[in-house]
């Protein structure tokens, strides 16, 4: 771990000696960020200690992460750190692809909004009047969308990219390469070789948002049926060329000449995903290929767009793009939507098999950034360097949350030290030095700090350690309480606690 620290430390120090000669107010902007990695919370009245990228690459196992950051309406800088593959001795670059994972919702959407402006597509219309080589299903009969009373309501384009249009299938996985690949019809019926469910009207269309990459995959097809093409020629001639994204693609399986410039997927315990990646028919969804400044290419031709500038898209379209058809909804036509003014915040995070990504761009201002990271457990790493930008570039959001711990007695902590179990994996939970830790399994211990009698935080997570009770007051378990607040993890303990001694 140290020699691999070290070669990633002095690939930093090799960039920051060229930025410097070019341009060493940019270079000292970049350094701050590189050195400027913050957990999401800190103690109220308690310093900041930031991290390094080179070291919190090391710290979450992500092989290589790469960034492009967006100021005063232009790509002001991008910089790639780590390695493409582990094990490998050529650093990745900022022309070294990335799987863009739900990203590509965003890119998608804007080509099926270029037919609807060609007038070979509308917004509101029932697509099954438009499809040609296969048709939504009627509603099951015990589905809620099965009633007579909203039969009428269509699935329109819409509400295919908003993900309001009542379809299942939430998240594709891809195909390892030596597997077999199903058709884009094989994939809409569940049909072997697919490995995904059906694609099915199980909502009532318009009626709640829930996210669907089976909606998308609906609109791909709309757009091969309407276009006469295939999904990946339509979007480099529509998005990707116009956009000057020339390093992108949604072909898959990536052409060979392309597979050498990109990263290699990695899972949580740092394996490679057989065959570097999987590949995702699903292309609409889950199928493109970039960089971080393509990704930034877009989002200012986004923005050229909304204000008024020449440019392929048009200005009602990236308008019908940042409006939620929803009132309750964050997300417009691809992209989530919060904020107003300039605050408005256009962001999608991205999540295939060994990559993790995000895309934040505020079109008012002409900032943001885009990070796109190897592993299953870049998650964790790409809000650190958001925050780092966020502060370095007056970002109006990913800001730092100061958090206030409350005194337990020694009696209390005690009451909840000892050992806890979750499916075999021992969670040892003690106190050292007046620090309360908890520690799962082998993996280091992390500091947990109480904000009541029974609920404690950490710094470098939204996670919530929850002791439970019995009605006289015995403790019986944990629940973590993860972000997003719909996961949850239940820690069992033993009747007796095992009383052990942990080591630091």
């Amino acid at each position: 771990m140290r020699l691999l620290f070290a070669c990633l430390a002095l690939t930093v120090l090799a960039a920051r000696a060229a930025d410097s000669a070019a341009d060493p107010a940019l270079a000292a902007r970049i350094a701050r960020v590189e050195s400027g990695l913050l957990p999401p919370a800190r103690l109220t009245g308690a310093p900041s200690e930031p991290w390094t990228i080179a070291r919190r690459l090391v710290v979450h196992h992500v092989p290589a992460v790469s960034v492009a950051v967006i100021a005063d309406g232009k790509i002001s800088w991008a910089r790639a750190y780590g390695f493409a593959r582990t094990g490998d001795s050529a650093p990745v670059t900022p022309d070294t692809l990335f799987q863009a994972a739900a990203i590509s919702k965003a890119v998608a959407a804007v080509g099926l909004l270029s037919l609807v402006d060609s007038g070979q597509l509308t917004l509101d219309t029932n697509v099954n009047t438009t499809l040609k080589s296969w048709k939504i299903p009627p509603a099951s009969l015990h589905s809620a969308a099965s009633s007579p009373s909203v039969s009428a309501e269509p699935v329109t384009l819409r509400r295919l990219l908003s993900h309001t249009a009542g379809l299942s299938v939430a998240h594709f996985d891809g195909y390892a390469p030596d597997s077999p690949r199903p058709t884009l019809p094989q994939i809409l019926d569940g049909t072997a070789p697919a490995t995904s469910n059906p694609i099915r009207l199980d909502l009532p269309p318009g009626s709640k948002w829930r996210y669907s990459a089976g909606g998308y995959t609906v609109a791909q097809q709309l757009a091969v049926d309407v276009s006469e093409e295939t999904f990946h020629s339509l979007l480099r001639t529509r998005v990707l060329a116009p956009a000057g994204m020339t390093t992108s693609t949604f072909e898959q399986p990536l052409p060979a000449i392309l597979a050498l410039l990109a990263a290699a997927g990695h899972r949580a315990d740092g394996t490679l995903v057989p065959g570097r990646a999987h590949i995702y028919p699903e292309q609409a969804a889950a199928g493109l290929w970039t960089t971080p400044t393509d990704l930034a290419r877009f989002a200012l031709t986004l923005r050229a767009a909304l204000d008024g500038q020449p440019s392929f898209l048009t200005r009602a379209t990236v308008t019908a793009m940042i409006t939620p058809p929803l009132a309750d909804s964050h997300y417009g036509l691809g992209l989530g939507i919060q904020g107003t003014g300039d605050a408005l915040q256009l962001a999608h995070s991205g999540s295939n098999e060994g990559f993790r990504c995000s895309f934040v761009f505020y079109p008012r201002t002409g900032r943001g950034a885009i990070v796109m990271t190897n592993s299953d457990t870049g998650g964790a790493l790409i809000p650190e360097i958001l925050r780092a930008i966020a502060r370095e570039y007056d970002w109006p959001d990913y800001r730092i949350i100061e958090k206030t711990a409350i005194p337990l007695t020694v009696s209390a902590v005690q009451a909840f030290s000892g050992r806890y179990e979750r499916e075999n994996i021992p969670v040892l939970v003690f106190r050292l030095n007046d620090h309360f830790y908890i520690r799962i399994g082998d993996r280091p211990r992390f500091e947990i700090f109480p904000q009541s009698d029974h609920e404690f935080f950490t710094l470098d997570s939204p996670d919530i350690w929850s002791f439970e009770r019995t009605p006289v007051g015995a403790v019986t378990h944990i629940i973590l309480r993860s972000s997003p607040p719909q996961l949850y993890r239940r820690l069992s303990v033993p009747s007796s606690p095992v009383r052990a001694t942990p080591r630091p």
